[in-house]
Formats: structure tokens, C-alpha cells, sequence
């Protein structure tokens, strides 16, 4: 009787690692020719920075919007820019602000049309190593995206 358990319990172990193996399987497998575009270092569908091109940027939330600031850094990642640094400042603004700091308008102008049209000025400053500085207003509206533990 007691060999019976110990072969049933064997099958039963047997069975859930099969089951758990056949669902990492199915999970990971992609069908030929898929890419995984949502894993973090594949380019996003909507990239608007053009290949080859880095694009540093600082992400300002000038709001008092809890989390904007993230929000802006995650939504330029996902187009391409490289986002080296997210801050808070002061004083607040109603509406986004695109600053070019290395003499590249073309770039500040990508980020622009990023940020759903923002005007963009030239403030060339040598001391950020930045080519980009993102002021979050909050007029701003993050588009839906997914969630980002």
C-alpha cells in the first residue's frame, strides 16, 4: 500500500513538471520571423530618433504632478532618446519647454515633436552633458503605455 503512494506521488510530481515546462515553452516561443519588440533593449515601434544617433536628454517634471517626470522618461525611452537623468524643479510651468544645450536644434526638435509639439529654445550650456533638457509642464498628458514596475 505504502509503495502504491510513493508511485502515485512520483506520477503526480512527474506531471506538474511537465506541465510547468510546457508552459515556459509556450510562453518563450516565438513564432519564425516574430521579434520581441517589447523586451527593453529592442527599439520601439514609434522610435523617432534615427538609427545610429544618441540623443542624451534630462527629463524636468515642473509640475506638482506626482510621477510625471517618470511618465516623460519612460514615453521618451520608448521613442529613442536616452534619458540620462530625471529631476524635479522649480519654479512650476503650465505648458513643456524643450531646451537644446548643445547646439543641435535638429535634436531639441525631435524631442518637440516627441513631447506633442512644444516650442523649443536655444540655451547652450556646456556644463550639462546633455543635448537635450525636457521641462515638464502640466499641461502634459502622458499617453496610455503600459504599466512599468
Amino acid at each position: 500500500m505504502e509503495r502504491h503512494l510513493l508511485i502515485r506521488r512520483a506520477w503526480i510530481a512527474a506531471a506538474v513538471v511537465a506541465a510547468a515546462a510546457l508552459a515556459i515553452v509556450f510562453r518563450t516561443a516565438l513564432p519564425v520571423g516574430a521579434s520581441r519588440s517589447a523586451s527593453p533593449s529592442a527599439p520601439h515601434e514609434s522610435s523617432i530618433v534615427p538609427a545610429g544617433v544618441r540623443i542624451r536628454v534630462e527629463v524636468l517634471n515642473a509640475t506638482r504632478i506626482h510621477g510625471l517626470g517618470r511618465r516623460a522618461t519612460m514615453y521618451l525611452r520608448d521613442r529613442g532618446f536616452d534619458v540620462v537623468e530625471t529631476s524635479t524643479t522649480s519654479p512650476g510651468r503650465d505648458s513643456t519647454l524643450i531646451l537644446d544645450r548643445s547646439g543641435h536644434p535638429d535634436w531639441a526638435r525631435l524631442a518637440a515633436r516627441a513631447m506633442g509639439g512644444a516650442p523649443v529654445q536655444s540655451r547652450p550650456d556646456s556644463s550639462h552633458y546633455v543635448d537635450v533638457t525636457v521641462l515638464i509642464g502640466s499641461s502634459w498628458r502622458p499617453p496610455a503605455q503600459p504599466f512599468y514596475p
